[in-house]
């Protein structure tokens, strides 16, 4: 019986080979699609989940209750001694792991080659509490050494190439000299679902005997680490407040009272440490800090909701399709039904055709889903694959998205046609219209679908741009800044370097400064109480010539001056929005002594001598914040900023390697363009405005599938009416008209619901953004216009086919 089932599918299927290609095709890049975005969402809900003691591991945070306006959030960086006084302290610690990622890159030598790699160490027990795999070496001595290093296979290649690094040694610059590390094994690259990531990983104990570290092994008060802790089984600790509560106590017995003293009246203590499960670091945003920045779950549901729209508009397409290549069998139904055939025998007979094409589709799928992931992974910033041991949930989704499908598409065409009268369907008085509610439910809701998309693409773009485009209250075009974190004695470094640079024409002026400005730069940031109230300013340590060369108006007082001795100890220069916050003017503000900075000595606090027109140094997603410059004799520049000639870059380029190479030969120049670096700070905007273009394109051409195939199947049951109106005189304008009407009508009216829900949605979304847009409503003129024109278009292809057959033809088809 199902071998004549598929013998009947094939023959229907070549019979009409355009919609079944249609059919086919359009749900094959529907599921694609969705298995793209399915595939991603597993990606980001299974981070760390691979950790054979996930469910025991905990990060330790500080989690900080928010005054007045301020949110309540959480900070993962803690200081070095915490992790084994946690382990002595509470019995339910079996084990801890402090992690130090780097946040530049080192300069790492392996034999005559010097390069930068990302150097983090991790105390030995890090290959049980976490299930890193390694490909040499053994786990529990892998990190055992003072000076032992493990490679991940990546960073092995780049080092030795394809010889076997065991046993061979690499040089890391670690404060002022390269320090020899011997490479004890070989990890496998780490998944791309771990919050912790490594290319290069050495003994953390060996932090503390570096200058640094000697001051902060028993310091409780510089937060630098992560700390990781594994818990007994069964333990209760992540929820026994009062015990984490009395522990932290007993390490800031004074904490609680000078909370009280600067205003805190909630319940508890302000602050207090939290155990966050591992498996909900990666979608838990209240809490910052760590190598991998962690995503809104909220985020991942939406693309989720995007998914499912575009397979929907794929599902729906399917089954309008089907509608269409059904509508010229009832024939076929009425001599099944004569013979003897059942209502049973014609359901199946339809529900296994429709599942043979959901197969046929899902295969071809799958594998357009399998050549897209590379452009996929570029435009999501992640490294997936479709690995069926990493996410084994995609066996069981391919396998219930094929019978969902299939089922769904196949049980409207097989129900209605299988309650026809034999001989009212011989009499050819029973035809399959694609004029009712179903069928126009399932067209208006494709477009609302498809509308939103689009709209909501553009309304992102709109916001992106003016991100980017907008002045950011400093000069950001023809700045490159070059990077010399590594460098021993950076100020007689960077005097070189200018020196160098000063005589060649390409070059304008150069600055220096220990921060970069935009995404993945990193910020400082002081808290101290001023006039009574607690104060929380970014600082940025810089030299006399960052102002200028920066362009940063200053509208009061002065800049800083190399000849002038107490630039270097006392003096600051402020933004408009720190001397507005600290209750200043333009007129008194020079002068201001920042008391309550230097608890020590008030005489030695910072005192103002200027003030500069504020610029967004934090992106146009966030609000413009208290501001400070200095120029402490400590501070040392780490980020050079050389203002270049505008035109092409290579020549100034150029000028800037045989500068660096003059000086440091030895070690490899890392540049990056200013206005780049500002951009990164929009990249998530960047990656969603494409992930919604693409699945808004993918929509409106599911969409436009779906109406050929009604179009079609209004065709079908219209031939003979079209073929007498001809005959009457009709024109190819009057046919189209007829045909394109009914479905016009639907667009139209689904665009108005589909502008009410982007509206909504998109006017949330800008919230989040303390500098945005206003929607405008030619935005949603232009789309609907555009969509209505798509869908002319696809209408037309089939009427235009119809208006011109011969009406003889017409005439003899029923």
């Amino acid at each position: 019986m199902f071998k004549n089932y598929f013998k009947v599918a094939l023959r229907n299927l070549s019979k009409q080979k355009l919609l079944s290609f249609i059919s086919v095709f359009g749900l094959a890049v529907g599921i694609g699609c969705f298995c793209l975005f399915m595939l991603y969402a597993l990606n980001e809900f299974s981070f760390d989940s691979f950790n054979k003691n996930a469910n025991n591991v905990y990060r330790v945070t500080i989690w900080s209750q928010g005054k007045e306006d301020d949110p309540s959030h959480g900070n993962s960086y803690q200081p070095m001694p915490l992790g084994p006084t946690m382990q002595k302290d509470l019995p339910d610690v079996e084990a801890y792991v402090r992690f130090k990622e780097d946040l530049g890159q080192s300069f790492v030598k392996a034999g005559n080659t010097v390069s930068r790699g990302q150097v983090s160490f991790a105390d030995p027990s890090f290959f049980s509490v976490f299930a890193f795999k390694l490909k040499s070496g053994n786990a529990a001595t892998a990190l055992q050494d003072l000076h032992s290093i493990v490679l991940t296979e990546a960073s092995a290649k780049k080092l030795f190439g394809n010889i076997n690094p065991i046993g061979k040694i690499i040089e890391i610059k670690t404060e002022d000299k390269f320090v020899p590390f011997t490479v004890t094994a070989i990890a496998e690259n780490t998944p791309s679902n771990s919050s912790v990531q490594f290319t290069m990983l050495g003994n953390f104990n060996y932090l503390a005997t570096t200058n640094r570290g000697i001051k902060r092994i028993n310091n409780w008060h510089q937060y630098s680490y992560q700390t990781y802790v594994q818990l007994k089984a069964g333990s209760h600790l992540p929820s026994d407040e009062s015990t984490l509560i009395a522990f932290r106590k007993n390490y800031y017995p004074d904490e609680e009272k000078e909370s009280r003293e600067n205003g805190w009246t909630g319940k508890g203590p302000r602050i207090y440490y939290h155990l966050q499960p591992l498996r909900a670091i990666h979608t838990d945003t209240t809490i910052s800090g760590g190598p991998v920045t962690p995503v809104d779950a909220k985020n991942i549901w939406i693309l989720l909701s995007i998914a499912t729209g575009v397979l929907l508009i794929a599902c729906i397409n399917f089954t309008t399709l089907a509608i269409g290549r059904s509508a010229n069998r009832a024939k076929e139904i009425g001599v099944r039904k004569v013979i003897g055939g059942t209502k049973i025998n014609l359901i199946t007979q339809f529900i296994s055709e429709s599942l043979l094409l959901a197969f046929i589709s899902a295969i071809l799928g799958f594998g357009l889903a399998e050549i897209l992931l590379p452009s996929f992974n570029n435009l999501t910033g992640r490294e997936l694959n479709f690995s069926l041991t990493q996410f084994p949930q995609l066996a069981w989704l391919i396998i219930g998205l094929i019978f969902l499908v299939g089922i769904m598409a196949g049980s409207y065409p097989a129900f209605v046609l299988s309650r026809f009268k034999a001989v009212e369907v011989l009499k050819t008085k029973v035809k399959l219209g694609g004029s009712n509610i179903f069928t126009k439910s399932l067209v208006t809701l494709q477009f609302v679908v498809s509308a939103v998309l689009i709209i909501s693409t553009v309304i992102i773009m709109q916001q992106l741009h003016f991100m980017q485009s907008k002045y950011p209250g400093f000069n950001k075009e023809n700045v490159v800044v070059v990077n010399a974190d590594g460098i021993s004695d950076t100020k007689s470094f960077y005097a070189l370097f200018k020196q160098q640079l000063s005589t060649n024409p390409e070059i304008i002026s150069t600055a220096s400064a220990e921060l970069g400005l935009g995404g993945d730069q990193g910020w400082n940031q002081s808290s101290f109480k001023y006039d009574g109230k607690d104060r929380a300013v970014y600082e940025y340590f810089i030299d006399p010539d960052y102002m200028h060369v920066m362009g940063i108006q200053l509208l009061a007082g002065r800049n800083f001056n190399y000849s002038i001795a107490s630039d270097t100890t006392t003096s600051v220069i402020v933004n408009e929005t720190m001397m507005r916050e600290f209750g200043w003017t333009l007129q008194n503000a020079v002068g201001q002594r920042l008391k309550g900075y230097n608890e020590d000595n008030d005489s030695k606090s910072p005192v103002v001598i200027g003030v500069i027109k504020d610029f967004n140094y934090l992106g146009f997603n966030t609000k413009i914040e208290p501001q400070m410059f200095q120029q402490f004799a400590d501070y040392q520049p780490y980020k050079f900023f050389v203002r270049i000639q505008p035109g092409n870059p290579s020549k100034a380029l150029a000028t800037i390697q045989t500068a660096w190479k003059n000086i440091a030969p030895d070690y490899p120049l890392q540049y990056e363009f200013l206005d780049e670096d500002l951009n990164n700070f929009y990249k998530s905007e960047v990656r969603w405005s494409n992930i919604v273009g693409w699945a808004g394109g993918i929509s409106i051409f599911l969409a436009c599938l779906g109406l050929l195939g009604l179009a079609a199947l209004a065709t079908a049951n219209r031939t003979k009416e079209i073929g007498i109106r001809k005959v009457m005189g009709a024109s190819v304008i009057n046919v189209m008209a007829l045909l394109s009407k009914d479905f016009l009508k639907l667009i139209v009216i689904s665009f108005p619901i589909a502008a009410l829900v982007a509206y909504y949605f998109m006017h949330q979304w800008l919230q989040d953004y303390a500098y945005r847009i206003n929607i405008n409503w030619w935005v949603f003129a232009v789309t609907g216009f555009g969509i209505v024109l798509i869908a002319l278009l696809t209408i037309s292809f089939q009427s235009i086919k119809t208006a011109i057959a011969n009406p003889v033809k017409s005439l003899r088809t029923e």
